[in-house]
């Protein structure tokens, strides 16, 4: 058994000019906002499920992950095992258009992609 460093100034989320672009439109058109907040919650089949909040203020352990233009990301501190190493995309499939999470610790989806697990 070994023991983990973790850096969260070196391990954080990561956002691609997409997504960066999508949030600042969402903040743009909300009145109350002025930032992102990302973090997982236990749902679904597989385990975890992304939640992604537009809010006023950071909560007190909030990572703070500054973007181009303005755009504040927050990062639940209680999230950061899960979520660490992540890049948020904004992609069109189709008529579509979502966030996509390309998290290198998934290691499965739930059938419908609502849920993933982590290693």
């Amino acid at each position: 058994m070994s023991i983990a460093s973790f850096d969260p100034q070196l391990e954080t989320v990561s956002v691609t000019a997409a997504a960066a672009a999508h949030f600042k439109r969402q903040l743009d058109a909300s009145e109350s906002s002025s930032a992102v907040r990302l973090s997982v919650k236990q749902s679904g089949c597989t385990g975890w499920m992304y939640v992604v909040d537009l809010v006023s203020e950071a909560k007190a352990d909030d990572l703070h992950v500054p973007l181009d233009d303005g755009i504040e990301l927050l990062v639940d501190a209680k999230s950061l095992s899960v979520v660490s190493g992540t890049e948020i995309d904004y992609v069109t499939e189709g008529l579509n258009h979502q966030l996509k999470f390309n998290n290198p610790r998934v290691k499965d989806y739930c059938g419908c992609g609502e849920s993933f697990s982590v290693s």
